[in-house]
């Protein structure tokens, strides 16, 4: 479930941007808004899990770099503090995406604007997240 935190926006993008065009303006507008509502309240449940009852989370999806003594793993880190930034990011998140449904509902280019939107989420969720430095850097 954590790691579904931070992959949730990535794959909002990915449907909106591929097959944007047949879900049209009303499934963009349904699905990236209800998604990112789902991802706070997953965040939620996440504070509760790794805030409330201290069970520390590493993730390591695998070695990005390997040289010599120098080994940078892909990985991602759920403590309190992450956890709770997971809370903030994911709760704006939702709310820029539902006030941005109402905002930009003329625009001809809406399900594109949304798709972008949750790629930046994405990448907020992965600085938050983040196992070490480099990593933080790419968010």
């Amino acid at each position: 479930m954590l790691l579904s935190i931070i992959i949730t926006p990535l794959i909002v993008f990915l449907v909106l941007s591929f097959f944007g065009r047949r879900i049209g303006h009303k499934g963009a507008a349904i699905i990236a808004p209800g998604f990112m509502v789902g991802n706070a309240i997953f965040s939620f449940v996440a504070f509760y899990y790794v805030g409330l009852l201290e069970h520390f989370t590493y993730i390591c999806l695998g070695t990005w770099i390997d040289c010599g003594l120098f080994v940078v793993n892909w990985g991602f880190v759920f403590d309190s503090l992450t956890v709770t930034m997971l809370i903030v990011v994911n709760t704006i998140s939702a709310l820029v995406h539902i006030y941005s449904v109402f905002y930009m509902e003329k625009d001809p280019h809406f399900t594109r604007f949304m798709a972008y939107l949750s790629l930046f989420t994405f990448f907020m969720l992965v600085l938050v997240s983040a196992d070490n430095f480099i990593q933080l850097f790419l968010g």
